[in-house]
């Protein structure tokens, strides 16, 4: 008899969420037609009925990325279970970071879709508590998600150096990164996409990490054509769940950050921390004065 995909989905979880013994444990779903994998690390003497942090990575990247692998294990040395999740950006059971020879056909949305599956799962299998974690552009989708769509299970939001998408949508900034001119792709991209061809290729374009790429017109616009409803601020007024903010000092990806958030920043619903002479990745020391303010946070 043919089993459901929530079925095996059930299955897999039941071993994933045994009481913790090993580190760490791969587990799947399935979700729009793709394979979802992710890393789930219980902490010491934890379950998932304890709490989970959920993880979201940044812009093509994965769940093992150097900053995702630090928090991970800062967070678990401190209690705190995690599953670290890698983004399907379009590719069946994807690992390691995205590979800029294949051609793109992911969204820029498509990771709220994945954020509320990942949910679903955590309920289903015991965390009444979820904390959503995400790093750089995972942070952006992060708060896009809570304020969009939220759940009953997430608990409270942790963004670290989360992006403003418009930024790197700037024609000025496109081209200081890549030496090719913004105007005309998006030009072509409208255009395709007016005439229903949203699935045609544009292709030798630079796209988000990749120099040289072909992407659909509807990829590249969900990423290049955002609005201000994407921003940071806008996103933060509409949380109903109490977020930190963790700013790197001396990000050179994200500037300004603190600056932006400082009217919003009550203490409460959002709260704002800064790590002074951190880069955007907070590499060494500044990890774990990230991670000190994190634990503040979701100990209050």
């Amino acid at each position: 008899m043919r089993r459901t995909a929530a079925a095996v989905v059930v299955l897999l979880a039941a071993a994933a969420f045994a009481p913790a013994g090993a580190s760490a444990r791969d587990v799947t779903l399935r979700h729009a037609g793709l394979t979802l994998n992710a890393t789930l690390e219980l902490a010491e003497g934890k379950s998932a009925g304890d709490g989970v942090v959920l993880m979201v990575h940044g812009t093509m990247q994965h769940n093992d990325f150097s900053t995702m692998r630090a928090f991970r294990t800062l967070l678990r040395a401190q209690g705190f279970s995690t599953l670290a999740v890698n983004l399907g950006l379009g590719v069946d059971n994807r690992r390691g970071l995205y590979d800029c020879e294949r051609p793109s056909t992911h969204r820029f949305g498509d990771a709220l879709g994945e954020i509320g599956a990942w949910l679903e799962w955590l309920q289903a299998n015991g965390a009444k508590r979820v904390v959503l974690f995400g790093f750089s552009r995972g942070g952006q989708q992060a708060a896009w998600f809570a304020a969009e769509r939220d759940h009953p299970a997430l608990a409270s939001l942790v963004l670290l150096a989360p992006i403003n998408p418009a930024e790197f949508a700037q024609p000025a900034r496109y081209e200081a990164q890549s030496g090719k001119r913004l105007e005309p792709v998006l030009e072509q991209a409208r255009a395709l996409a007016s005439a229903g061809r949203g699935g045609a290729w544009l292709k030798n374009v630079a796209f988000l990490n990749c120099p040289d790429t072909s992407v659909t017109a509807e990829s590249f616009l969900s990423y290049y054509a955002v609005g201000p409803q994407l921003e940071m601020p806008a996103l933060l007024k509409r949380l109903r769940k109490p977020a930190l903010v963790v700013v790197a000092g001396a990000d050179q990806i994200v500037r300004d950050l603190d600056k932006r958030l400082a009217p919003l920043a009550d203490g409460k619903r959002l709260s704002v921390a800064v790590v002074a002479g951190s880069d955007h990745f907070f590499r060494d020391l500044y990890g774990e004065d990230a991670s000190d303010e994190i634990v503040k946070f979701l100990r209050r």
